[in-house]
Parts: structure tokens; sequence; C-alpha cells
């Protein structure tokens, strides 16, 4: 009876529309329900969609996105290491794939040869007969020089597999005596890199390799770290937090015994006998397929940090770590460190790039890193990244400038971590030098036939070396550069930049990259491989002929620190007879950096804009005044800014008989804007209706006539009115000619410059804004700007830049 009251009347509606409520809330979960049903099934539909493009090994399109931004599929790609890793296969998609079942060793010669060329364990040698022991378990393979028959053991089972090794070969031309000469044609295993010396601070896992000499197998014994592909697990690898140089000496004693075992391989440098790759591949007119290399003394971990170029992230509680050690490098340096120093990394490259054939007799190369307070992790990662993925006959050396860096870990350290590395040498200058000297240093050192100058904040690619030796093989005055992949700052991601891009330059002098144009490519036929003539080279990795370099007279020594060597050694090649390309099919990722994590020994703007005056001084002719136009004015004042004797540079340029600036742009950079001044013609004043005169010493104005000399004048770049060699100059509250002289403040006025009177022309020294007016019935005055004064008001008939 309690409850039934409240049902009557407008209880009953309530209840009504409670319920109803109820029932209309329970269909709405149910339909969004099968909504959300709808779009997990849409969401798997389009996943397995995209696994099946991705399953056909379309790494360009995995991996592609604009210059320097990353790809959302790129970051969606990575996000699964799971997926990833299976994917290594389509990233490394030139590499063979071996099967490592035992069984499959019978059946695979490209399998077996390769493993017998990686020379992974050797239980013993007797009466010249060779046992390997193989990484596969419970297989063991005996190979006998003397009757050239390699028995393979499985389990207890032996199989005799001669007629197989003959085969392969008589196909590559080669017999066990000689077997490392073409390894490199046949597996990732390097000669080179696996007869590193060993380094007092790696661990000391033995293992023998092969040495080939006079036909004669000998075995010889070597400690191989096994702590590189544990990045830097040895706390010796790793930089010393403190600066005390004590940590380093105490650290080196207690390796003092292997050290001095190890220091006379050190010492000496490697000989060259008829069988070493140096020797056997240099056949005059042959060729071979672009190796694709990639070394690592031991299997990488797929799934340690950043590896395969992928992106890493700082864990919570390291983040505030991360952003302290920021300013070290002005990058992710906390990232760096826990990234693989020979991490593998996508190959980028064009497809058709594995199948190009360059010749067998290829120049060899001097690689040049020049550096101060480097990163550690980053410069042993540079370092790494060239001795494994560089054919070894034709890396002839790597030389470490160290311009005066102050880090302790620089010194000692890098000393004994490089000892193991025989091809590796440091020279370490007193005083700080600057880049441009550091390099002119490097290339003095260098006893390579092409010098090669790299960054110390990269990483090589696969096969990123014979594209750029086979064009200064073609011709000696190509100077050419790898395409610059993108490394972030931030997660230390391998990120790939849009094909077509070339290095140019903007006004005043800023280096920046362009894509050729869509016409020029479709009219050319241009591929995604060909070589691209390029403007200006970006300066920080090129290849160069070392004698055309010097021939050139290497940088100009007047340059300082850094800045605008880019410029100068562009204009030189160009002018001089030589040619600029970037190469597709070499790539380098690099790392780049916000800010400079050095200090330069003079104020940074003022050593650039000093550099650059001695640049447009010596190469850009009459063009120099575009330059000094677009806010450089200071530059010209000699008894400010003194850019130092230019003599020998402009005796270089008669000797070598160098085209002009002009003939620079119109055959190599045509599609750059550089008129010689900003405005021309006559000099139309809206008042009068008439065109200024200047003749006989007399101003005057008269009927503009286009074909009147006396009514020519020209705005210039540097703001003077100019006619002939005469310019306007204030003289109280009248106007006069002058001999134009760009150093001279008062010849310089303002015209469309903004501030409302932009069709004034205004006097630029004077601290009042005076103007230029036509008087009503003849000559020209200065008096105080009136916007609204129609008389004040000019326009010439030409005008090509604001």
């Amino acid at each position: 009876m309690k409850f039934r009251k409240y049902f009557r009347g407008s209880g009953r509606v309530l209840a009504f529309v409670f319920i109803a409520s109820v029932i209309w809330l329970l269909f709405d979960i149910a339909a969004l329900r099968i909504s959300f049903n709808d779009v997990n099934q849409d969401l798997k539909e389009r996943d397995i969609v995209l696994k099946q493009r991705r399953n056909k090994g379309n790494v360009d399109d995995v991996f592609k996105h604009p210059l320097q931004k990353v790809n959302v599929e790129k970051r969606e790609f990575f996000k699964n290491k799971k997926r990833f890793e299976k994917k290594v296969d389509e990233v490394y998609r030139k590499w063979p794939k071996f099967r490592t079942e035992p069984q499959a060793l019978l059946n695979n010669d490209k399998h077996l040869n390769s493993m017998l060329m990686e020379q992974k364990e050797v239980i013993n040698q007797s009466k010249g007969n060779l046992t390997v022991k193989s990484p596969v378990k419970g297989t063991i393979i005996s190979i006998s020089p003397k009757t050239n028959e390699t028995k393979t053991e499985i389990n207890g089972k032996v199989n005799s597999i001669s007629a197989k090794m003959n085969k392969i070969n008589a196909a590559f031309g080669q017999t066990e005596a000689n077997l490392d000469v073409k390894a490199h044609l046949l597996t990732k295993a390097l000669t080179a890199v696996q007869e590193k010396v060993d380094s007092p601070a790696l661990k000391e896992n033995t293992v023998e390799k092969v040495n080939h000499t006079n036909d004669t197998l000998v075995m010889s014994h070597k400690k191989v770290d096994s702590g590189l592909q544990n990045n830097l697990s040895n706390d010796f690898l790793k930089p010393t937090k403190t600066d005390k140089p004590n940590n380093i000496i105490d650290n080196r004693e207690k390796h003092v015994n292997t050290y001095n075992k190890t220091k006379p391989d050190i010492t000496k440098k490697p000989v060259e006998t008829a069988h070493s790759p140096s020797v056997r591949l240099r056949r005059s007119g042959e060729l071979h397929k672009v190796m694709t290399l990639d070394a690592t003394d031991l299997p990488r971990d797929p799934r340690a940090v950043g590896q395969f170029g992928q992106a890493a992230s700082v864990p919570r509680d390291k983040e505030l770590e991360s952003r302290r050690r920021w300013s070290e490098g002005y990058f992710n340096v906390f990232l760096s460190e826990q990234i693989p120093i020979d991490r593998a990394i996508p190959d980028t490259r064009p497809r058709t790039c594995s199948e190009n054939l360059v010749h067998d007799d290829l120049p060899n190369t001097s690689v040049i890193f020049c550096f101060v307070d480097e990163v550690w992790s980053t410069l042993l990662r540079s370092v790494h990244s060239v001795l494994n993925r560089s054919p070894p006959h034709l890396l002839k050396e790597i030389i470490l400038v160290d311009d005066c860096s102050t880090k302790d870990y620089l010194k000692g350290q890098l000393d004994v971590y490089m000892s193991q590395f025989p091809k590796v040498q440091i020279i370490r200058l007193k005083e700080r030098q600057g880049l441009i000297r550091a390099r002119i240093a490097g290339a003095s050192a260098a006893t390579g036939e092409v010098l090669t100058f790299l960054d110390s904040h990269i990483e090589c690619n696969v096969g990123w070396l014979e594209p750029l030796l086979e064009r200064v093989y073609l011709d000696r005055k190509k100077v050419v550069c790898p395409v610059i992949e993108v490394i972030s700052d931030k997660d230390m991601s391998y990120m790939l930049v849009d094909n077509f891009q070339r290095g140019i330059f903007r006004w005043p002098l800023v280096f920046g990259w362009s894509a050729l144009p869509e016409e020029y490519i479709r009219k050319n036929q241009v591929k995604d491989s060909d070589p691209i003539r390029c403007p200006v080279m970006a300066g920080g990795l090129f290849s160069i002929d070392k004698n055309y370099f010097y021939e050139l007279g290497a940088y100009d020594p007047g340059l300082d620190v850094w800045g605008g060597e880019n410029m100068e050694i562009s204009f030189k090649i160009w002018m001089c007879g030589g040619e600029i390309e970037i190469i597709p099919c070499s790539r380098v990722g690099h790392i780049f950096r916000g800010d400079n994590p050095y200090k330069f020994p003079k104020d940074r703007v003022k050593t650039v804009e000093r550099n650059l005056a001695r640049v447009v001084e010596v190469w850009m002719d009459e063009y120099k005044e575009i330059f000094y136009g677009h806010g450089y004015h200071h530059l010209l004042d000699k008894s400010v800014t003194d850019i130092g004797n230019l003599t020998e540079q402009i005796q270089l340029r008669e000797k070598l008989k160098c085209k002009s600036f002009k003939w620079y742009l119109e055959n190599v950079y045509p599609d750059l804007d550089a008129p010689l001044v900003k405005a021309e013609g006559v000099i139309f004043n809206v008042g009068a209706r008439k065109c200024l005169v200047f003749q006989n010493g007399i101003f005057s104005f008269d009927k503009c006539e286009l074909a009147n000399k006396s009514q020519q004048f020209s705005y210039t770049w540097l703001r003077m009115l100019r006619q002939n060699t005469s310019c306007l100059a204030p003289q109280e509250t009248q106007i006069i000619m002058e001999p134009c002289d760009n150093t001279k403040p008062h010849l310089r006025w303002m015209h469309k410059s903004g501030k409302g009177l932009t069709e004034h022309v205004m006097i630029e020294s004077h601290s009042q804004p005076i103007c230029l007016e036509a008087g009503v019935k003849a000559g020209i005055y200065l008096k105080n700007c009136d916007p609204i004064n129609t008389f004040q008001k000019w326009q010439f008939t030409h005008y090509y830049a604001q």
C-alpha cells in the first residue's frame, strides 16, 4: 500500500520514464559495442593489408619520409619490435639468406663457404689439416690443403664435399691458399676487420685466425672484443665520469701484460702480399658489383637499443639525466651510449644500386675525421661504421685529427682503444686550429689516393664507399658527396631523406637543400640512382682526388675555425674546371645538432662573417655587392673587420685560369635569383609627373625617355642611387653627385623599405627621416619626410628585389 501511492497520477509517468530510459541505455550500450567491434575489425583488415605490403620487401615505402622528418608509418613500423625483427632480411635486402640447420650445410654451398670464411673458432691444426668448429651444434669441418678435400662431421656422420668445394673454388678462381682474398664477396666478415690487434682494454676471448702468406697456412692467436656488441659493457670502453687522468692510467695498468704482448703488432703496418685483397682486386678494366658489406666481431643483438636504426626512448627514471647531458653534444648523449657502437642500419639505397658495376682497380682512400670534444660513443660509432662497411683493400687508413680536445677520454683512453685497429692513426694538434686547418693537417698526413672527409658523428651505410671512388676513378676532377641522411638528435633513429636533393645557397650565402625541379627530372629522365649535379656541397662529407685537392690549393688557409669553407671550395671546384656531384648510391647518416658543443676561439658570428667576406672578395666578382647588400655593409669597413691578405688566393685563381662567377651562375646554378642591382631605369616623380635628369652636372626634370642615358639610374644592393660611376650624395639641403664608394655610409638611401614610406627615397645615415623631394619648378632637395607629399614619391622602371 505504501508503494502504490507513489504510482498514482504523475508517479506513474515518472516510473514509466525511468524504465524507458533504462531500456534505451541498454540499447545504446549494445549499439556502441557493435560499433567498436566493427572498428576493430576494420583496423585488423588494414593491419593485414599493411603487413602484406611490407612482406613484399618494399623497404623504400616503409622508411620513406620528407627531409629530416620522421614518417608516421616508419614510427609505427618501429614500435612493434617483434614484427621489426622479422623484417631484418627485408631491411638488409641485399644480404644472402642462410639456413643454419646441420643438414643444410651439405646442401648450401654458399653458406658453407661463408662459414669457412668467417673463421669462427679454430680448434686445432696438425700436419697441414685445419679443423674448424662450426657455430652449428655438433658440426665440425675439416680442411686438407694438400688433397683439396673438405669433410663435414655432423653428429658423428662424416660427409666428403670436396667436389662441392672444388666447384665453388673454380667458380671464384681461388684455392684454399688464397681463399681470404675474395672472402668479402661471400660473407659479411671482413679480413681487415678480423685482423685487428688486441687492445689492453678488451676482454680476453681467445680466437685463432687464419693468415695466408706465400701460400702457407699460418695460425696466429688474437684477442677479440666480446664487449663491442654489448655496447661498451666493458667499463674501460666507457668514458670516465671524472676528469682525473689517473683513472685512465689505472685502467691501462690493469692490462699492462696484454698490452706488452700486442704492442709490436700495433706499431707494425700490415704487409701487402701478392695474395692480399688490395693487390688481387686491382685488375685494370675488370668490373664487379658493388659490395654490400657489414662486418661485426660478434652477432648483433636484434633487441639492442636502437638496433637497425630504430628510434630509442629514454626510461622515465633517466629523463632528468638525459636532459642534463644534452649539452655535452647537443643531442641525446644518454641514448647514444645505450646504442651498440656497430649497430646495423637500414639499407636505404635505391634498389638498382646493388646491381651497379664498379671497376676492380678503384683508388684507395684515406678517411679523415676532425673532432674537438666529440662524444665518445658517436666518435666510436663513426669509426666502426667505416671499418665495418668499407672494402678493406680500398680503405688505406683512417686519420683522426684531434683539434686540441679538453676531454680526458679523448686522450690516453682513445689511444689505447684505437690501437686495436692498425689502419687508424691519431693526430693531435697542440693548439686549437679549427675545422678548416684541422682538415688541412689531416690531408697532409694522408697517404691514400683519394681524401674522404667525414664528420665525427656519422654512420656510413652499406655500399657507401665504392660509388664515391668510382666517380673519382672515372674523372679525377669530380668531387663527390654521399646522400646525407638524418640521425635524429632526439631518439637516434636513422631517417631517410627525399630523393633528388642537392646542396644550394641563398643570399647571403646561406647553405640549404633543394629538390631538383620535377620538370628537369622528367625532361632528362633522371633516375633515383643517377648522380646529381650539386652547386654547393654541405662541406662535411665528401671525397676528392688528393692531387686535385692540392692543385686547387686545398682550403684557403686564411679561413678561421669554421664557416664558409664549403662555399669557398665549391666555387673553386666549379669555376676552375671541376664538378661536384651527390651520389645517391652512397648513403651516410649524420646527426644534425642544434648548436656547437665547443667554443670558438673568437666570436662565432664575427668568425663566420669574416670567412664569408674572404670568399666573396676572391670568387664572386661584381656579384659580391649582393652579399654585402643583405645586411653585411659593416664588413666593408676594413678598419673594423680585417679579412686578411687575399693576394695568394687571387693569384691562385689567375694561375688556374678559373671562370667568372657569372659563368658559374649561368651554367651551374641558373635558377638562383642574382640581379646585380635592386632597381634600374628612369626615376619617375609622382608629383612632377616627369623623370629625373642629370646632365652637365645639373639635376632637372623632363619627359620620360627610356633611351635617354641622362635619365638612366640604378638602385644598388648597397643602397646607392648610381649613374655610371657617380652616386647621389646629400650636401646640406642640396643634392650633388660624388664618385661611388661602397664604404661611405652617407651615400646610402632607403627605398621600398617599409615604415609607411615605401615610395620615398630617404637618407639612411640621418637620425631624422629626411627624404628626397622634387622642386616645383626645377632641381631636387632634402626635406622632412611627408607620407602624403607626392613630390617625395619616386618610382623606377624595373624592380628586381625589395
